[in-house]
């Protein structure tokens, strides 16, 4: 199994089509449907369903295409790292993170090394914390900006020392928009709409103290953008974090949580990481820059 043979087999997936896909890759459709061919007597298995108008995958294929995408996003990583001037920092830096405001403090620290460094990169890849996990894990990104508590057997983390606040998106007009604050009671009987992330980390069940089966959840997300949307278009309130979003010129408001519930953030990487030389230079300018932060 080759790369160039996952990166024709991400084409075929991408096109639903070979003959598309071979055109795209400047390949012969007989040279494409043998290599497609060849990877299923490999894994015993079959990847593609062929139609008469389009390809589909099967259940293995659309795992191997996930898996497949893994496998080059870390070669291509690996290529730019390798490939970066020995007496010049450059190359990509991958950061994985959620949505939250101290992005922008990440920021000012990634603008002062690419100052001093401009060939330095950053690709920002956005994900809920169990996605940035597995991309941390499996070596695909160099940090991960989480909330929460941290497994130090498996990460190194750098705390911030900085705690974004939960509170509640709702229309102005609404009875709730009344009260400075919003207490769990106040949202027991309301169309509720939650981070996914945020309840899968159980939080949000604890500070509303009822099971989530006897809460009136009309939706999920995501993508706190979306959520904003969902609360505009009238689906029901959104719990997210303070400034995420710019409310001002809506029929929209924020209203903190009582009690205050609130996450603290940390920058994680890998326990025993060996990173490339701008990632390094990045983690320490990091440490330095939080610290700092931290002392004031």
């Amino acid at each position: 199994m080759e790369i160039e043979t996952l990166r024709n087999f991400l084409a075929v997936a991408q096109e639903e089509n070979i003959t598309r896909a071979a055109e795209y890759l400047h390949l012969t459709q007989p040279t494409l449907s043998r290599q497609i061919q060849a990877l299923e007597e490999e894994f015993g298995k079959k990847l593609l369903i062929r139609g008469k108008r389009r390809i589909t995958l099967t259940q293995d294929g659309i795992l191997f295409r996930k898996r497949a995408a893994e496998i080059i996003s870390l070669v291509d990583k690996t290529d730019a790292e390798m490939k970066e001037a020995s007496n010049e920092l450059s190359g990509d830096i991958f950061i994985g993170a959620g949505e939250t405001d101290v992005m922008r403090l990440v920021a000012q620290s990634a603008q002062k090394l690419r100052q001093q460094y401009p060939g330095i990169r950053y690709r920002i890849i956005s994900g809920a914390g169990d996605a940035v996990m597995d991309m941390l894990g499996k070596g695909l990104i160099d940090f991960g900006l989480v909330f929460g508590k941290v497994d130090e057997l498996k990460y190194d983390a750098i705390p911030l020392g900085i705690e974004d606040s939960w509170g509640v998106i709702l229309p102005e007009d609404s009875q709730l928009a009344r009260k400075k604050f919003i207490r769990p009671d106040d949202l027991w009987n309301v169309p509720l709409i939650l981070s996914q992330q945020a309840l899968e980390a159980g939080f949000l069940q604890t500070w509303l103290k009822k099971d989530v089966s006897k809460l009136n959840i009309a939706a999920t997300y995501t993508l706190i953008l979306n959520a904003e949307k969902m609360v505009a278009g009238g689906l029901g309130y959104a719990m997210a974090l303070d400034r995420l979003v710019n409310l001002k010129d809506t029929s929209l408001c924020f209203r903190p949580c009582r009690p205050s519930l609130k996450a603290g953030i940390s920058i994680l990487s890998k326990k025993y990481q060996v990173f490339s030389p701008p990632a390094q230079a990045f983690r320490d300018l990091l440490i330095l820059s939080f610290q700092n932060n931290n002392r004031q």
